[in-house]
């Protein structure tokens, strides 16, 4: 678990280097078949992708020399999607536009994570601007297997172990459901609890900053550091077998006999290990929510890709074009 890393990498001056030497070749041995990470540049990224990070962790020992002074997150090596601006790093988004078109400050959810002592292993493979156009990136469990979408590159390089912590979005489904096809704990908070300053929005109204973990506890120390108001809950008060809710109406109509099927294997499994599953009708109007969804997200898509759709329309993948395009036909008085 990240706890016990975290306190093995802060213990002295020579843990965290010998841990990214080890990450190193894991990165060299399953990366190549996974690519969840999106290659370097030299000319835009410097020194080789390892240099760099031992270079930073080198500075980050010297700032704390006293183990007991170390941050929180001290030596963390974190995957970012690659629609967070994030200094010394270029973002392209998972598109062809000129990436200094898409510069920006880095976002504040970078910072304080780099802050509390993370390094930025990289930027992760991300559909094109969060919509539906894919990466390279492969499922590392099944590498014949999509990783699920936007946020592709950080489930699959957390679910690979290249990194422990990777951060994603999620305007319609891209934490959940990359978390569900990789296996990793992918979790969403509430809208607005981390923000999204400096991440190149889909849409303002919907998108949320969320985070890829191998273990729930993991987030016990995420969390505080991103989000100011979080509330540590005491393990007393957490319930020792969970209420697991199973929607049932429109929303899970949507599921085909084979995923259904499957669904309901996990049930039986769930209700065998003692658990307790209610099934609960929700969403009943959910074909209407789906439409206003849609409406908001390409209204504000289209708003925020404004100026460079009109210079570089031909550089984007089709699917993304025609959500733009879309958008274009509603007015904001419509969407807000």
């Amino acid at each position: 678990m990240l706890t016990t890393l975290l306190q093995t990498l802060r213990q002295d001056d020579t843990t965290l280097l010998a841990y990214l030497d080890k990450l190193e070749t894991r990165f060299a041995t399953v990366e190549p078949h996974v690519r969840s990470f999106v290659p370097l540049d030299p000319a835009e990224a410097g020194a080789e992708r390892f240099d760099r990070l031992r270079t930073e962790a080198a500075a980050l020992l010297a700032q704390y020399p006293d183990p007991d002074t170390r941050p929180c997150l001290f030596g963390l090596p974190l995957g970012v999607k690659d629609i967070f601006h994030t200094d010394g790093w270029p973002t392209r988004a998972g598109s062809q536009l000129p990436p200094e078109v898409l510069a920006g400050p880095e976002a504040a959810v970078v910072t304080a994570l780099r802050q509390a002592g993370a390094l930025v292993l990289g930027k992760t493979v991300t559909t094109e601007f969060a919509y539906f156009a894919p990466g390279p990136t492969r499922n590392p469990h099944n590498l014949a297997h999509t990783p699920g979408g936007s946020s592709s590159g950080s489930a699959a390089a957390v679910a690979a172990r290249l990194c422990p912590v990777a951060l994603g979005t999620q305007t319609i489904g891209s934490v959940n459901r990359p978390a569900a096809f990789c296996g990793v704990v992918g979790f969403k908070p509430t809208h607005g609890r981390v923000s999204t300053a400096g991440v190149i929005p889909v849409s303002q109204t919907w998108d949320h900053v969320g985070f890829f973990v191998r273990h729930p506890a993991d987030l016990e120390l995420i969390m505080p550091v991103v989000s100011a108001d979080w509330e540590a809950v005491s393990n007393t008060a957490v319930l020792t077998r969970p209420v697991f809710g199973v929607p049932t109406g429109p929303y899970l109509d949507q599921a085909d006999k084979a995923g259904r099927a499957h669904l309901e294997t996990i049930i039986a499994d769930l209700v065998r290990q003692g658990h307790t599953v209610k099934r609960l009708a929700v969403m009943p109007d959910f074909a209407t929510l789906r439409e206003k969804h849609l409406v908001v997200m390409a209204g504000e898509m289209a708003r925020v890709h404004a100026e460079w759709f009109a210079k570089y329309g031909e550089l984007y993948q089709a699917d993304t074009a025609v959500l733009i395009e879309q958008g274009q036909i509603y007015r904001p008085t419509y969407i807000q």
